[in-house]
């Protein structure tokens, strides 16, 4: 397998990590995870410009048409600067049901997500699941020709600055039953809709959202109902397929800030990085590195070639690396970098949040282990 990006892609690469580079520096970010919203409207709309929201969509709705791949050094820059803003659920989660369930009709606001005009937020996890897509006990009831949905969603990521969620809710079967969960594009301003909203230990903006009588129209419907498993799989595993990506860049990241260190870190008149038991331990970091890329590319791949019992065998088999990637390299980090690795000042210990933020996400090593090995 080529590991090399196209002409094209190195090209994206290069705009984004400059953008990010220039323009969203530690000091900035610390800023703009301080602010009300907890996100920068003029990041957003940047990206907008630079074309990075229409990446994955149809040409037809404004998009490029792009894969899992093209996304890449977008998530990989994403996670080196540790930006806040709400790329992966609005594009990569949300907006993925909306483009691969929705209709004609409803993927008519596609187009605005795009623009950055658009943001949305997918609202799938519930008490107890555990990772479970299935375990759904948000209930939406046939009322007048349309639908009323009752219950909870946990965690939702962005859901303070979302304008419409996609939220899962089970039209029929049992509370753990794969059958009878429909997707359903909810206003987050619609009656019945309450938002307990926080920030998470990386600082990114989250929320419980409530529905209690929240009415939707027929219109609202995703996709066929009771039958929305599949496309839930296939989306999260494109999600964690760019979670992947993210970590990447993230480790990256950590490297070499533990290596700048160790340069220049002096004890008894040397460079700690002189030391042969630290010069392993770095070695260790940057062969997880190496690792964690080959199998996100590899996981970026299968997402658009293979069918469905390939791509969850691969997807877990990535999850579970780069997992074991974010706890060694994040630790390492720290421990390398001695007290200072877990002052506020230093990037590096909001490095080590967001790898274990990731590790976590969509499925720990633990119980992508146990799906990788139901696969097989």
């Amino acid at each position: 397998m080529n590991f090399d990006y196209s002409e094209e892609q190195q090209l994206l690469a290069n705009s984004v990590q400059q953008f990010i580079g220039k323009n969203y520096t530690f000091e900035a970010r610390k800023g703009i995870i301080e602010s009300p919203s907890g996100y920068s409207e003029q990041v957003w709309s940047t990206f907008a410009e630079m074309g990075l929201l229409g990446l994955p969509f149809a040409n037809e709705h404004g998009g490029f048409g792009g894969n899992a791949v093209d996304l890449m050094p977008v998530m990989e820059a994403i996670g080196e600067g540790l930006v806040v803003e709400p790329y992966l659920p609005t594009v990569g989660l949300a907006g993925q049901c909306v483009a691969r369930a929705g209709t004609k009709a409803q993927k008519a606001i596609l187009p605005a997500l795009i623009e950055g005009k658009l943001k949305l937020a997918f609202a799938q996890s519930e008490r107890g699941a555990r990772y479970n897509l299935a375990h759904v006990t948000t209930r939406a009831t046939k009322s007048d020709g349309g639908y009323v949905i009752d219950g909870e969603k946990c965690v939702v990521l962005h859901a303070p600055c979302a304008d419409t969620f996609v939220v899962s809710a089970r039209t029929s079967g049992a509370d753990t039953s794969e059958k009878g969960i429909s997707l359903f594009l909810v206003d987050r301003n619609a009656p019945g809709v309450t938002l307990k909203t926080y920030r998470t230990v990386d600082n990114q903006r989250a929320a419980d959202v409530h529905f209690s009588g929240t009415t939707v129209p027929g219109t609202a419907l995703l996709g066929k109902k009771g039958a929305a498993f599949p496309v839930l799989e296939t989306v999260v595993d494109y999600a964690t397929a760019l979670l992947c990506s993210e970590a990447v860049g993230a480790i990256r990241f950590a490297n070499a800030a533990t290596l700048e260190y160790l340069k220049t870190r002096k004890q008894f008149g040397v460079a700690i990085g002189s030391f042969q038991a630290l010069q392993h331990r770095m070695v260790d970091m940057m062969i997880s590195y190496e690792q964690a890329k080959s199998m996100a590319c590899l996981a970026a791949v299968k997402m658009e070639t293979a069918d469905a019992a390939e791509r969850k065998h691969v997807i877990s088999a990535a999850k579970i690396k780069i997992a074991d990637a974010c706890r060694h390299v994040s630790q390492e980090s720290v421990q390398l970098h001695g007290g200072m690795g877990m002052s506020e000042e230093l990037k590096v210990s909001h490095t080590f949040r967001r790898l274990t933020t990731i590790a976590q996400t969509f499925g720990d090593a633990d119980h992508h282990l146990d799906r990788f090995t139901a696969s097989v």
